[in-house]
């Protein structure tokens, strides 16, 4: 724990000679709670540009349509009965 507080550069308390695990903890705490919000929040826009380049490349290839679609010509028995008609 000393060794922990030392690489952390975390010096006591006026009053104190030693940091206690009390004070190195809540700081921790803080700092980890802040950090997993944050890393939350960063994970949450980094999968909504991802999404929004997925649904750019999908218009992309939607565009690109491999086949050409002609419109329907009034042919058959079913045109030629409404055209007598």
């Amino acid at each position: 724990f000393l060794e922990t507080t030392a690489y952390f550069c975390m010096k006591p308390k006026m009053g104190e000679k030693e940091v206690s695990p009390h004070s190195f903890f809540s700081i921790w705490h803080e700092f980890s709670s802040d950090f997993k919000d944050f890393w939350k929040k960063e994970n949450k826009l980094i999968l909504q540009e991802r999404v929004k380049e997925a649904e750019e490349v999908c218009r992309q290839k939607k565009g690109k349509s491999l086949y050409n679609i002609r419109p329907k010509h009034d042919s058959g028995i079913v045109s030629k009965n409404h055209s007598n008609a």
